[in-house]
């Protein structure tokens, strides 16, 4: 969007939030001034009202060529009247592409000089319909950045025009009140220890429904009272000293309003007092306005947009005053999502929202910032202030049950914590941190919280892996992953041609690698992994298409799968087809999963080999050993090839009981007809080790070290020279 269109929505922005709520209504012209000047029109106008009385404003350039008169009566042809009760766009380059039951309207504009006509689909705004459109006395061609312009105008003016309705209504029921009810515009009462109204005054006996009864839990629908309940029980139990929530209630015509009710206790009697005030206008005007921008709509709170503005301004204020933040996730949601479906899952959302608001300090601010995640401002808040309010928090949630439609479901939190310096870059370091933070605490069992300490060992390691799935995302998109390779050497077999394995490296931009250690745990804990794979596979054959002479000379190309990837079927399906696309080069494809993976996911493993077999790819066991686990499972599982695990082969020639598991593991091979491949091969001593006990393959620095792929020609040369 160009900056004039940015000028200009800005400008109507201000023009209207600045304006008093009885003078809005006038502004309107000066905003089609500001349109037509800034969109470049010779006339822009504005239809309103509902037919058969049509209203409208119109606003002509000072230097258009048109006719500035009451004859411009618009509102008043067919045409815009039934647009305005039925919205459609009309949008016309040349008047004379105006429908052809439109002649009456095209003469009227062709007799003023008009060329080009926009008018955008009508708006209802509560009771306010509008519809804004422009001309020009040149052809024009409305682009999208004009309609995207001009819908936001539209937006705004019918919003500014439904909000003096609004405000000319409640200045009306303003007085009423002050007639009435001597100068008390709100609905008062007390709330004894059975919850029974005591006493109502002459407001709340004309606004609350249900004035026979003095029990305030039956003006509510049923599904209402365990909110009302826990408000009460947070003022009682002395948690806070006010509270309040905001709930539809009935009304006597049986249609909802919403009320919000603040408590507070009175000295020394054990009731409440109460305080009810309508919001109908309220939720419905922000929701127009700017709710959906800076809110969750859900819960009403402020969302990951706004939360981030607001902790902008906060650090970028001078002053030492200490800030912290949290970052809270609910553990097993998705539980309740799964058992008691996605409406018990936003109702504990909205109950979980209200009630962090009230646990929270005075002026600390609570939003909602994903799914089931919540962060916390909190201002004036050294770290030990901070573990208070969390430990209330953990503690709080953890004691309420959520009941839906009879099943109750356990409710807890995990809670990262993160001090702001006075020295901050940017605030996405310290929101890191209390995420790296949040999900220790879940490591740590949940229903807990955790403070960010760089200190800690685990918490680097966490936030280690939080920068390293950014790096992950950023290399994807920018294809900075490099594929290289490691040779695998025959000891007891004669070479057929070249083995090797396939290995992922991720340079960094001050040309350093970021270690595999460190990115693949992270790909797999943020979900990346299986975009990985795919990653390899598809470039590893793109390299393959584009060099069939090596790709001829192998003899097999393992490739490694993430566990994760075996469970996503999205992966999966994509793997098959790739693979199928490509018959004359997978047939030296040998795909490698870790023991531990097919051991946990046997039927995802076997659905893997299924799928291979047939393709003329094989299957090799990675770490074999490393789980001790049973041998059972390698029944249903035809590997082709197993991986020992590197414990086993680094102390080889010193350590007895390692040969003893070699020697076993090359007998199973025997007798199951696969093929061993030792792992962490660094010295000749343990390779003739190796050869002797009957290994069929060795991998590890004694033979070679990883190269880029684009090294292999090299390697190739030294292979058949050795030939």
């Amino acid at each position: 969007m160009s900056e004039e269109h940015t000028q200009l929505s800005q400008t109507l922005v201000a023009l209207f939030h600045e304006a008093p709520l009885q003078t809005l209504e006038q502004n309107v012209d000066r905003a089609l001034k500001i349109i037509c000047h800034h969109l470049d029109c010779d006339a822009v106008f504005v239809l309103g009202g509902e037919p058969p009385t049509p209203s409208q404003t119109l606003y002509f350039h000072p230097q258009a060529p048109l006719t500035n008169g009451s004859d411009w009566a618009l509102a008043g042809f067919p045409l815009f009247r039934r647009l305005l009760r039925t919205p459609q766009l009309l949008s016309c380059s040349d008047i004379c592409l105006l429908p052809s039951h439109a002649k009456a309207e095209k003469q009227f504009l062709q007799y003023q000089g008009v060329q080009s006509l926009v008018l955008l689909p009508a708006l209802a705004f509560g009771q306010s319909r509008i519809a804004v459109g422009a001309v020009c006395c040149r052809p024009r061609a409305w682009d999208r950045h004009f309609m995207a312009e001009l819908h936001h105008a539209q937006a705004l003016i019918g919003a500014a025009m439904e909000l003096t309705r609004i405000a000319g209504a409640l200045l009306d029921s303003e007085r009423h009140y002050q007639e009435l009810f001597n100068q008390l515009p709100l609905a008062c009462g007390v709330l004894d220890n059975s919850n029974q109204l005591t006493m109502l005054n002459a407001t709340a006996k004309a606004n609350l429904p249900g004035e026979d009864t003095k029990d305030l839990f039956t003006r509510l629908s049923p599904e209402q009272h365990g909110m009302l309940q826990e408000t009460l029980s947070v003022v009682r139990d002395g948690v806070l000293p006010q509270a309040f929530c905001e709930l539809p209630v009935a009304s006597r015509r049986q249609n909802s309003h919403w009320m919000k009710f603040t408590f507070s206790p009175m000295a020394d009697s054990g009731n409440l007092v109460f305080v009810a005030e309508n919001t109908d206008e309220q939720h419905r005007l922000a929701n127009e306005l700017s709710f959906q921008a800076n809110y969750d709509a859900l819960t009403g709170l402020p969302n990951r947009q706004c939360f981030e503005a607001i902790l902008t301004r906060l650090v970028q204020q001078p002053g030492p005053a200490p800030v912290c933040i949290a970052f809270l996730d609910l553990d097993q949601f998705q539980v309740i999502n799964d058992v008691s479906g996605h409406i018990a899952g936003d109702k504990l959302l909205c109950l979980v929202a209200m009630r962090l608001q009230q646990l929270v300090r005075k002026g600390d601010i609570v939003a909602r910032i994903g799914g089931d995640e919540f962060a916390i401002v909190m201002h004036h808040c050294n770290p030990d202030s901070a573990r208070v309010i969390a430990g209330r928090i953990c503690h709080q949630l953890a004691a309420y049950e959520f009941n839906w439609q009879g099943r109750e479901h356990s409710v807890s939190a995990s809670i990262g914590l993160a001090a702001v310096p006075d020295d901050t870059p940017n605030i996405y370091t310290v929101m890191s941190q209390a995420d790296a933070a949040c999900h220790l605490a879940k490591e740590q069992g949940r229903n807990g919280w955790h403070y960010y300490d760089q200190q800690d060992p685990n918490m680097s390691r966490l936030y280690t892996e939080m920068l390293a799935s950014v790096d992950i995302l950023s290399a994807l998109s920018r294809n900075q992953f490099e594929l290289y390779f490691q040779l695998i050497e025959p000891l007891n077999k004669v070479r057929d041609g070249l083995h090797m394995e396939i290995l992922l490296r991720l340079p960094r931009d001050n040309g350093e690698m970021l270690s595999p250690a460190i990115f693949l745990p992270a790909a797999e804990r943020y979900n990346l992994a299986a975009r990985i794979d795919r990653w390899v596979v598809d470039h590893l054959l793109a390299w393959a298409a584009g060099h069939p002479t090596q790709w001829q000379q192998m003899a097999m190309v393992s490739v490694n799968l993430s566990a994760t990837s075996l469970a996503d079927d999205d992966f999966m399906t994509w793997l098959e087809l790739k693979l199928m696309s490509e018959p004359e080069l997978v047939d030296r494809l040998c795909f490698e999963i870790t023991e531990t993976a097919a051991v946990r996911q046997l039927e995802l493993a076997q659905r893997l080999c299924d799928m291979l077999k047939p393709l003329g790819c094989k299957l090799a066991l990675d770490d074999f050993g490393s789980g001790f686990s049973s041998f059972a499972y390698l029944k249903e599982l035809d590997v082709d090839f197993v991986k020992i695990d590197g414990q086993f082969i680094s102390q080889l020639c010193d350590n007895d009981k390692d040969k003893a598991i070699v020697n076993s593991i090359c007998q199973l091979g025997q007798n199951m007809a696969f093929e061993t491949i030792a792992e962490f091969v660094e010295t000749e001593a343990i390779g003739r080790e190796l050869q002797a006990i009957g290994v069929t393959y060795g991998q590890g620095y004694s033979y070679d070290r990883p190269s880029a792929l684009s090294q292999l020609e090299s390697e190739l040369k030294q292979v058949r020279s050795a030939g």
